[in-house]
């Protein structure tokens, strides 16, 4: 990519340094596959569309990247062999899939590099291709991905061993690094930390974990104690927090900074409040694009460096987004 080799410690400093500082990354995919008409009511999720709809999954990354977005999040946060198995799959047509998703985010980074070269894009930058690996609660689909209560049956080996080949097949599949995304407990940072030393992972990895209080992961544990893992990750060249309500975020960034000098990744949900019964979106303090662009820059200013979205948000919200942060360069 031009600014440092992929396994460089130094990864993603230098990618922010020549971004400006700071980096946007996209938004809710899910949110904009069910306004555009996809059915996710799934156990796949977000990922049945690799299945079905490939084609609007690569247009929902274009319309991230329009918006802004220097970062896009592949569809395979809900893809894994385990689940692409209980759907009838073969698991070469499973892993297929896990690769298939990162080619379409390499897809539609590379047709919006062309709309620039043909001058109709909103600007030449640098994108970034991050594949996602979702929680084993994510695969379980009940819910338990926003609690981190797996059960005492569920140990550190048994989310190695449920984890271990759609990361192996995820690092070698083209994308930049690899975003572990929503980790609700410490035990599965744990597994992904230990994962990524002994496969020798050679592409850079963040970890993001969830917060409904402003203090602890989903689960309980120590959110800081959470982080800790992660700083003492070789492979991990950011820490943060996502799928979280706007109004924590402030604070979680301060107590990840107590631990780690790695930078800051933060993608809040919109404030509202998922049912893992009744699997939707509840309304409670659901935030408005506009309402994002008083967060970010506080946000900024306590120390995040990559800035998106995440459940409930949108190209709008993206664009807000990049929009004020683009007005701290100027």
């Amino acid at each position: 990519m031009g600014f440092a080799t992929l396994q460089s410690p130094t990864f993603m400093a230098d990618f922010l340094h020549q971004s400006g500082g700071y980096a946007v990354i996209d938004g809710g995919l899910a949110t904009e596959l069910e306004r555009h008409g996809a059915d996710l009511n799934d156990p796949l999720w977000s990922a049945t569309c690799l299945i079905h709809s490939p084609d609007l999954i690569r247009r929902v990354h274009l319309d991230y990247l329009e918006a802004g977005a220097s970062i896009i999040i592949t569809a395979s946060y809900q893809a894994t062999i385990q689940g692409f198995e209980a759907k009838g799959l073969s698991r070469e047509e499973a892993e297929a899939l896990l690769r298939r998703s990162v080619e379409i985010a390499c897809e539609a980074r590379d047709i919006y590099h062309e709309r620039c070269a043909k001058g109709t894009c909103l600007e030449q930058r640098l994108i970034l291709v991050a594949a996602s690996v979702g929680s084993y609660g994510a695969y379980l689909a009940d819910g338990s991905e926003y609690s981190g209560h797996y059960g005492a049956a569920v140990t550190l080996e048994t989310l190695k061993d449920f984890h271990r080949r759609r990361v192996q097949v995820l690092a070698e599949s083209g994308a930049d690094l690899i975003a572990f995304e929503t980790i609700p407990n410490k035990l599965e940072a744990k597994a992904y930390a230990e994962l990524l030393d002994e496969e020798n992972i050679k592409i850079p990895a963040w970890f993001s974990f969830t917060s409904l209080d402003g203090i602890n992961a989903v689960s309980g544990d120590s959110l800081i104690e959470c982080a800790s893992i992660a700083d003492s990750c070789k492979q991990v060249v950011a820490v943060g927090i996502n799928c979280t309500p706007p109004r924590f975020i402030h604070g979680l960034i301060l107590l990840i900074q107590k631990v780690t000098t790695k930078p800051v990744v933060i993608y809040p949900n919109s404030g509202e409040t998922y049912d893992g019964v009744r699997k939707e979106w509840v309304k409670s303090s659901g935030v408005q694009d506009g309402d994002f662009v008083s967060y970010v820059g506080k946000w900024r200013e306590a120390g995040a460096s990559l800035f998106g979205g995440c459940c409930r948000t949108s190209p709008h919200t993206i664009r807000a987004i990049s929009t004020t942060l683009s007005s701290y360069l100027q």
